[in-house]
């Protein structure tokens, strides 16, 4: 056999891999914002895997207290960027709440949350619908057995207290999808109630996350949409029972963004380029899977998650959903491989449509208080959407060899995901169509058609 000499053997491996080169970063340290959720785990994960430091970063992660806190503080620069909500930089660029324009490049996770009710409540659900009336009832479960319990308490003159996180969180619209659903209209924002309570047949308010279970457990409210863990915290306690999930909801939605200013992006195009290199290799990282499809490093990153400065969960809460399986009753635990994906499906890249998908339902809710052209729509998305950032970034992962170029769009993808119908009510959901789609549901405003075309 001909031997390979250490010098011919160097020649190769020069000329058959790229050398990792780090960028010219404008700043080289930085602050980052989260709320202690299971999703704010690639950019944990980007610091404890070292690839913010691969990059030339040095990076602080600091647990904020709110959604509306993490925001002030990157917007008076305070943090350099966040772990946000996918509505929060489209809603702080239109102006609704915080006015400030805020970008993205990378979208961190999809799905990962959902809709937890009391024990009380769903002891009425089951008893609404014999169905139910076990311990492994068929998902999804819709909220028609809700709606007489609804309306029973509106006929009291009561209306049920349900929580959701932000005004602008997918929580929000999530809960909101499934009671309009239903036929439950979750109330109206106007121009004078900005907690969105008009004309609603519950009253939907917010709650920071992690004080979730504790609401439930008091009575403040009936049920909450929430991401993890603290709907498995309610399964582990006894004190409620999930009943969907946004998987279910919509299949395979956009959750939570990587945010900063477009300010910082200006002044920072090679951090920004080299912060979105790191996540997309913590991204790859968490749903990194073996032959069998088992994934391989959920349980190192549930024993880093679990640590009091990250989300200071029990390992094991996290670990039900994070491993693949959801528990909706202790009595009913079912593999979700898929309820908290990190990379594939090209989840990571910042999609246009998805930005579209969050306008229409603030239109629909009436958090955007006037008819607006569909062009409208696109512009807001693409002033807030980084693709070329995420592609920069991605092209030299790809280069590097550390992604492979069918783990991100083609060049030619025009931001725009094909149209679907993966909605717990079948209606179709097309980017490029908006008005049709917010026309399409029963409850909500409702917009000229000619629109569309505008």
């Amino acid at each position: 056999m001909k031997k390979i000499t250490l010098a011919a053997f160097s020649l190769f491996a020069a000329s058959s891999l790229v050398h990792a080169e780090q960028l010219d970063v404008e700043k080289d340290e930085l602050k980052f914002g989260f709320i202690k959720l299971t999703d704010c785990a690639p950019i944990v994960i980007a610091k404890e895997k070292g690839y913010f430091e691969e990059e030339g970063l040095q990076v602080e992660v600091i647990a904020q207290p709110n959604w509306k806190q993490l925001l002030d503080n990157v917007i008076n620069g305070e943090l350099d960027g966040a772990h946000m909500l996918s509505g929060q930089p489209i809603a702080a660029t239109i102006g609704f709440g915080t006015k400030s324009h805020i970008v993205t490049p990378y979208t961190l996770d999809l799905n990962g949350n959902g809709i937890t009710v009391s024990n009380t409540i769903w002891e009425q659900m089951q008893e609404n619908d014999e169905s139910l009336q076990s311990d492994t009832p068929k998902h999804p479960i819709t909220a028609d057995s809700l709606k007489p319990i609804v309306d029973a308490a509106k006929e009291d003159g009561k209306k049920l207290p349900m929580g959701m996180v932000f005004p602008v969180s997918t929580h929000n619209y999530e809960i909101r999808y499934w009671l309009a659903a239903a036929g439950i209209n979750p109330g109206m924002y106007t121009s004078t109630d900005l907690k969105g309570f008009t004309d609603g047949d519950i009253e939907l308010s917010t709650t920071p996350p992690p004080q979730m279970p504790a609401t439930l457990e008091s009575g403040k409210n009936v049920a909450y949409c929430v991401g993890e863990p603290w709907n498995q915290q309610a399964v582990a306690k006894g004190i409620g029972v999930p009943v969907t999930t946004n998987y279910d909801i919509w299949k395979n939605n956009p959750e939570k963004v990587f945010g900063v200013t477009k300010a910082w992006a200006d002044e920072n195009p090679n951090t920004l380029i080299a912060v979105t290199k790191a996540l997309i290799k913590a991204g790859k990282w968490l749903d990194e899977t073996d032959a069998s499809g088992k994934l391989v490093n959920r349980e190192e990153a549930c024993r880093i998650l679990s640590q009091p400065n990250y989300v200071g969960a029990d390992y094991d809460i996290l670990n039900n959903s994070m491993s693949g399986y959801f528990y909706f009753q202790k009595t009913d635990k079912r593999e979700m491989p898929d309820f908290n994906v990190f990379f594939k499906y090209h989840a990571t890249y910042p999609h246009y449509s998805d930005g579209v998908w969050f306008l229409t339902q603030m239109r629909r809710w009436g958090q955007i208080t006037e008819s607006k052209p569909a062009s409208w729509y696109a512009d807001v998305a693409k002033s807030v959407y980084l693709p070329e950032v995420y592609r920069k970034a991605a092209d030299l992962l790809a280069a590097e060899g550390v992604i492979e170029a069918a783990e991100y769009p083609a060049a030619d993808y025009d931001g725009y995901k094909p149209a679907t119908s993966d909605f717990i009510d079948g209606i179709e959901y097309d980017g490029k169509k908006p008005i049709s789609y917010i026309n399409a549901h029963k409850i909500g405003n409702k917009d000229d058609i000619a629109l569309e075309a505008k």
